[in-house]
């Protein structure tokens, strides 16, 4: 067997170690299954084995299943066959849990999904006292719902209301809770778990589990199910509201739990299958495992990497500018062990970065996820200086100062004039030309641009923007230091406003020109947070600050003249700022921001904006979509995205796009491209060019040639 090892010792208890051939973690793959359940059978048959110890050969117990394998038979599986992938190891579970022998799971670290499941299916469970230990059932997270009894062993183990709020946060649990709840027998030093699972199958335990004996009810079964379930209808409708009720896994959840807890278990798991499979063939499942997990995952494994370039180390970096995005750039680099040179016009302001750090390092203290001594230490790596000499020595220099070009320049040429002649350096820009700003520089191919996202210690995504003159080994260096930060690289080309600020504006200004069409503005906020957006886009404007846009479209029509279509928004925008009205930061925009209560929405955009009631709400909710998407697919026209991977991702982490389309080329081929023209061509006709499909675009839908 490749994937499983099996050692029975003279007192007849057996030992079943789990390690998948060729792969870091174990994982329920097809090949695996079928030894496994091969593994079964031999033990069920052999009368010497009293019992089994199943135990991991790697350093977590299991993963789960394997999303790769998912998403390739999303488009090929029919519901029954998707239902049968469930059945298949539902009943290799099942087979397990009623082997007749004892099974005991010493779950030496994380125990996920597929992976819980099956421990769950065993008879004792022990887990290790370690905080990398520990288990969950997160397929809410890409989805979809346990498909191998997991639903229906956590209500009759943990109980409904428990085994609900599990469910539908997908959250991971560590060992005091899960020993509460029930869902391990024991938390033990890792030490000393195999001995506990010897001594407790030393005591003969029944190999038969409580709902497999004759009379056993749930008492959900005997009437008294509806209370509780009430309770989690309600938590259910606020895990819907806020992937914009598109994501189907939350209610195919809860009609898991109601249905299995008033059936025979066999049955139950039958209903779990039934629901698992409408979820698989649906297409928000397979965007959802396809750009959050496998290409997030490439990405950050360096699947934009140029190849043959040896990799970079860092260990003192310099940060330029110590606003709030040289602050959180300076901290999250002292975070991941880098000595940072942290310099602004004089110590005192360079200062207050540092500070930026010390105080969100110290929340973290409060909240016991970081010691004072660990907080110290990362302190102490940040010099806060007005010195350029004392960035003598570092492998990077990352440029955070004011969005101008002048600035930027001068920073750039005091910089270079003391640091060495290998280090790459980056401008920290959501709107520049690279290849403007590399001017500036004596060393063009090591110039690039690095986007993060405020704020930076909280936002996974970092935008690589490549110059004209770009080398191979700048951008390899960047990802790498992006790597060393933990976070998420996409690589662009140059282009006015990148990738995702060029993308991010259709949001904004889509949204103030639904307002001066006379569109509520309450009703524009909840038809963005209706498909999924986290915000909408009047609050996004509000936070941006009105200026920043409509500089963009100032610095567009200077550079491009007449060739340039002003967004349909501006006029909106220009209107407010025309009464005071620029943002929050400016005292108000859009939202009025009192000191006492929440913030609401002002109540002079009633008279500045007369409300209509020609509005579909529908309509609204795909203009948000469609404008993104396009504004995207152009961009890929344009190669400013070299893949549609890097597009999807961007979307989602760079500006908030709705997970469940799995990003906007995603979006695209879910809706079908062909469609996607045809509306886009309707949406001209109503509502301008800004729709308008490229004859790209028009060649691709003509040919059936979606992005994946």
């Amino acid at each position: 067997m490749r994937h499983l090892k099996i050692d029975t010792a003279p007192d007849g208890i057996a030992t079943l170690i789990m390690d998948h051939a060729d792969e870091s973690v174990n994982l329920l793959s097809d090949a695996f299954q079928d030894e496994f359940a091969a593994a079964i059978t031999d033990i069920t048959a052999d009368d010497n084995i009293k019992g089994v110890i199943l135990a991991s050969g790697k350093s977590a117990f299991m993963a789960g299943a394997d999303l790769r394998q998912l998403v390739q038979g999303f488009d090929k599986l029919t519901v029954k066959q998707a239902y049968e992938v469930s059945q298949k190891v539902s009943k290799l579970n099942r087979a397990l849990e009623q082997s007749g022998k004892p099974w005991v799971a010493l779950i030496n670290g994380f125990a996920l999904g597929g992976g819980f499941e099956l421990a769950l299916a065993c008879h004792y469970r022990i887990l290790a006292d370690d905080p990398k230990a520990i288990v969950g059932l997160p397929e809410v997270n890409v989805g979809l719902l346990p498909a191998a009894g997991g639903t229906q062993r956590l209500i009759r183990i943990a109980g409904v209301k428990a085994a609900a709020d599990l469910l539908l946060s997908g959250r991971p649990i560590k060992g005091a809770e899960a020993l509460a709840l029930k869902l391990v027998d024991a938390v033990l030093p890792a030490a000393e778990m195999e001995a506990a699972a010897r001594v407790w199958l030393a005591t003969a335990p029944s190999p038969i589990k409580p709902w497999d004996v004759k009379g056993y009810a749930m008492r959900e079964q005997r009437g008294l199910i509806i209370p509780e379930y009430s309770a989690q209808l309600m938590m259910a409708t606020g895990a819907l509201a806020k992937s914009g009720y598109h994501v189907a896994a939350p209610a195919a959840i809860l009609s898991t739990i109601y249905e299995g807890a008033i059936l025979p278990f066999d049955k139950a798991l039958s209903i779990e299958s039934k629901y698992f499979a409408k979820l698989l063939t649906n297409p928000v499942s397979r965007n959802i495992i396809r750009t959050t997990f496998l290409s997030k995952g490439a990405a950050e494994r360096g699947a934009g990497r140029p190849a043959g370039i040896a990799k970079t180390e860092f260990k003192k970096i310099g940060v330029l500018g110590a606003g709030m995005m040289g602050a959180g750039i300076a901290l999250v680099s002292a975070q991941a062990g880098c000595d940072v040179v942290l310099i602004d016009r004089d110590v005192e302001t360079a200062s207050k970065g540092k500070q930026y750090a010390a105080t969100t390092f110290a929340k973290r203290v409060a909240k016991g996820g970081l010691t004072e001594a660990m907080m110290q230490e990362m302190l102490a790596r940040i010099t806060p200086t007005d010195d350029f000499a004392m960035l003598q020595g570092c492998d990077l220099i990352i440029e955070a100062v004011f969005e101008d070009i002048a600035i930027k320049a001068d920073t750039a040429q005091k910089a270079e004039a003391v640091i060495p002649a290998t280090t790459v350096y980056a401008s920290n820009t959501s709107t520049l030309p690279i290849t403007k700003l590399a001017e500036a520089s004596a060393r063009p191919d090591q110039f690039i641009g690095m986007h993060f996202f405020s704020p930076v210690e909280r936002m996974g995504l970092v935008e690589i923007i490549k110059g004209a003159k770009t080398s191979p080994a700048t951008v390899a260096a960047a990802i790498d230091f992006v790597a060393k930060l933990k976070k998420t690289p996409i690589v662009v080309n140059d282009s006015r406003g990148f990738y995702t600020s060029r993308v991010f504006q259709t949001v904004i200004h889509e949204g103030s020109a639904m307002l001066e069409e006379g569109v509520p503005p309450a009703v524009i906020e909840n038809a963005a947070k209706a498909i999924g957006m986290p915000v909408g886009p009047l609050a996004l404007l509000d936070e941006v600050s009105f200026d920043l846009p409509l500089k963009i479209v100032e610095q567009a029509i200077a550079q491009e003249g007449d060739t340039y279509v002003v967004p349909a928004g501006v006029s909106a925008l220009n209107k407010m700022k025309a009464h005071g009205r620029a943002g929050r930061k400016a005292g108000g925009g859009f939202y009025d921001y009192p000191a006492e209560g929440g913030k609401h929405l002002w109540t002079g955009l009633a008279d500045l904006f007369p409300a209509k009631d020609d509005y579909d709400v529908e309509e609204l909710k795909q203009r948000f979509l469609y404008a993104q998407s396009i504004e995207t697919a152009r961009c890929r026209e344009e190669i400013v995205i070299e893949t549609s991977e890097d597009g999807d991702i961007g979307s989602i982490y760079g500006w908030g796009f709705p997970a469940w389309t799995g990003g906007t080329l995603s979006y695209i081929d879910t809706v079908g491209i062909e469609t996607f023209v045809r509306e886009c061509d309707r949406l001209t006709q109503r509502f301008g060019p800004r729709f308008t499909p490229s004859p790209w675009l028009r060649d691709r839908a003509a040919k059936g040639q979606g992005f994946y």
